[in-house]
């Protein structure tokens, strides 16, 4: 999204489960299109709570797998926001060789990529858009 809108709006990326490190395959894809994910860190909802972030300051949620929508209804019962679900692709268990967990964890990257210009319009920066 940064890579796309710039800090024109507040984003924050955050999963039902929290690792610190994120998927080396996604990082490589991303790279890809220049889109720096190396020192991103993954996040629980419960640790964006815990680190300050105010989930009612939210206007909305973008789960990605049904596990994510389930955790995101559950915590927006009390907050007037929105939750949309995108079905998108999980790459992790896909493929044996390189090659082919790459074009897996492609497709679900350009999956991403699509919804995102398809709900928020075209990039406002110079993000390219392979």
């Amino acid at each position: 999204m940064k890579s796309f809108y710039g800090h024109d709006i507040y984003v924050q990326s955050a999963g039902v489960h929290s690792e610190l490190d994120i998927d080396g395959f996604s990082i490589a894809v991303c790279d890809e299109l220049g889109i720096e994910l190396s020192g991103h860190r993954v996040r629980s909802f419960d640790q964006m709570e815990e680190w300050g972030d105010d989930l009612s300051s939210f206007d909305l949620i973008i789960a990605l797998s049904p596990a994510s929508q389930r955790r995101a209804l559950e915590l927006t019962r009390v907050f007037h926001l929105d939750v949309e679900y995108w079905p998108i692709l999980d790459p992790t268990g896909l493929g044996t060789r390189r090659d082919e967990k790459l074009a897996s964890y492609r497709q679900a990257r350009d999956q991403i990529r699509d919804r995102i210009i398809q709900r928020f319009g075209a990039p406002t920066r110079d993000a390219t858009p392979a």
